[in-house]
């Protein structure tokens, strides 16, 4: 029986998006809502710590806390061909150069691969929510991109 794990994290960045048409063109931030859904089979081996888990939750909290809320957390993410990059190399932040436009969308797909290489043997990353505003989000599920049990 194959069961669904989710566990919430929140954190703060801002980003600009280069070439755009509209104000996020515009150094600006959001407080992030990131939903991760892991899936598998509880661990039925009664000499197993985690019996009768898919996954510890503090493992999955640890997982997502190295890959993506102790790098982004606070930092402002500005994609590679931005105008405004060299003055902000100058500046005193913590400031991380994407090869990607720093969408929301494109946050998710960069999350995906960096979750789904930590998890457990048995676990698979099975969608991904991030709220960029209380009403605006964008998810990423595994069975749209091909990724089956």
């Amino acid at each position: 029986m194959k069961i669904r794990l989710t566990k919430e994290f929140n954190f703060e960045m801002s980003h600009q998006l280069h070439n755009y048409d509209g104000l996020c063109k515009n150094i600006h931030g959001h407080s992030y809502r990131l939903f991760v859904t892991i899936k598998g089979e509880p661990i039925d081996d009664e000499t197993n710590l985690k019996n009768g888990m898919v996954m510890d939750f503090g493992d999955l909290k640890s997982i997502v806390h190295s890959e993506i809320i102790d790098k982004l957390d606070h930092a402002l993410l500005v994609p590679h061909n931005s105008q405004m990059l060299f003055s902000l190399k100058e500046c005193n932040t913590k400031l991380i150069i994407t090869p990607y436009q720093p969408t929301c969308e494109n946050l998710l797909i960069d999350f995906s691969k960096s979750i789904t290489k930590r998890l457990p043997k048995g676990v698979e990353l099975a969608r991904l929510c991030l709220y960029e505003t209380k009403n605006s989000y964008a998810e990423w599920i595994s069975e749209d991109n091909n990724i089956k049990d």
